[in-house]
């Protein structure tokens, strides 16, 4: 489960995400500022004097807005929460993790091992989810790290221009640079030879990386606050649109919490009090939907997904890791790259598939207590590994011959 305190804080930045975030903020930031006392002397102009303090505030909205995503995370359902009226539990699914149902818009989370509310995706960078309540200010740090690295990477260029300037003498038939001192008087405060040369240069292509690929993601996350929606709502109204049009049922779905003003959706999450509107459990629709017709979609696609899924026995094993030396070099090299899990498998195991590549499968394993409501373990496995069963226990049917394209 989440732990609390300072402990579950501290665990949050035991983790590879935060240590590369922080890494990649921590180096652009320091060359920054180092450069901009060569380029721009803070204390000679109030130019100089505004340019790094804009550095300054750069880095400290960046860092605020991250750790407030991290460590105030996404909002947890409470453990063993019912819907006040009894009757309306059957529109709702039920975690055996948290024993308690998931309410509207919220999922369980396997990192997390919560069940989230509003969850939009679980962020490795942060090492929690993103969900109901930070998901104004990690949105907010999309945003501010994009801008940062777009002012610091303007003083990268200036300050290697001017440095390599005062540093270049023309011969008739050669350039000469000379990185050891720079041609002014007085000598600057900051020695910029090779390797400050090196660095600047180094942080330069992190924050044109980090501008274009945060800058995307922000994007995204703009486009479903929008729309009221999450990243994984956007995803359970496409397939809702792939059941209709697969069934031919005539039915049209409608999200329930778009409002149809993207001002009123945008307040949704940005409010001036920093607090998320609502409670993170009921939400306002708008006509003709009620509380519960995502969740309604939700059972319907996931008994669509028992219906295509298909039956698998593993006819060698897999230990579950991540890149198998020994099932192939095709298997080892597309391996999925994701933090999904992946499960060992012994020879006889039965699997139910419910989606796959090329040379790998994503599916849950059946063991012996899944008649009693057991457990099942999901996670991916090598395509060599298991074979289709002819088939289906649970229709006596062929399987070949079902609408089914694992």
């Amino acid at each position: 489960m989440a732990v609390p305190g300072a402990l579950g804080r501290a665990r949050r930045l035991c983790h590879w995400g935060p240590a590369v975030a922080l890494a990649v903020v921590a180096v652009c930031s320091a060359t920054a500022m180092a450069d901009a006392a060569l380029w721009y002397w803070p204390l000679d102009t109030a130019g100089g004097s505004v340019n790094f303090i804009m550095l300054l505030n750069w880095t400290v909205m960046i860092l605020y807005n991250y750790f407030s995503a991290m460590f105030v995370g996404p909002g947890y359902v409470p453990l063993g929460w019912t819907p006040e009226k009894s009757q309306d539990c059957m529109y709702l699914q039920y975690c055996k993790v948290c024993q308690s149902y998931k309410a509207p818009r919220s999922h369980h989370c396997r990192k997390c091992n919560r069940c989230v509310m509003k969850m939009d995706h679980h962020c490795p960078w942060i090492n929690n989810c993103c969900g109901y309540q930070n998901h104004a200010s990690f949105t907010l740090f999309l945003l501010l790290a994009p801008l940062g690295c777009i002012h610091a990477s303007f003083i990268f260029v200036m300050t290697m221009y001017t440095q390599l300037y005062n540093r270049i003498s023309f011969g008739w038939s050669s350039v000469k640079i000379d990185m050891s001192a720079a041609k002014r008087d007085p000598r600057p405060i900051i020695p910029f030879g090779l390797s400050a040369f090196a660095a600047s240069l180094f942080a330069l292509g992190l924050a044109l990386g980090t501008t274009i690929a945060v800058g995307m993601l922000f994007i995204i996350q703009m486009k479903v606050i929008l729309t009221n929606k999450t990243s994984i709502e956007s995803w359970i109204e496409e397939k809702a649109k792939d059941r209709i049009q697969y069934y031919q049922t005539g039915e049209t779905f409608i999200f329930p919490y778009d409002t149809g003003s993207k001002w009123k959706n945008f307040k949704q999450v940005f409010t001036w009090s920093g607090i998320p509107e609502g409670d993170g459990l009921d939400w306002p629709v708008r006509d003709g939907c009620h509380q519960y017709t995502l969740t309604i979609e939700q059972l319907k696609q996931k008994a669509d997904k028992r219906v295509r899924s298909v039956r698998y026995r593993a006819i060698d094993d897999y230990s579950g890791v991540c890149c198998p030396v020994t099932k192939g070099v095709k298997t080892f090299f597309t391996t999925p790259c994701t933090e999904e899990p992946r499960i060992t498998l012994s020879k006889g195991d039965l699997i139910l598939a419910t989606r796959g590549l090329k040379h790998w499968m994503y599916g849950e394993k059946i063991l012996d207590s899944a008649a009693d409501g057991g457990i099942r373990e999901r996670g991916w496995f090598p395509r060599k590994c298991v074979e289709k069963c002819q088939y289906d226990s649970e229709t006596d049917q062929p399987v070949d011959g079902e609408k089914k394209n694992i």
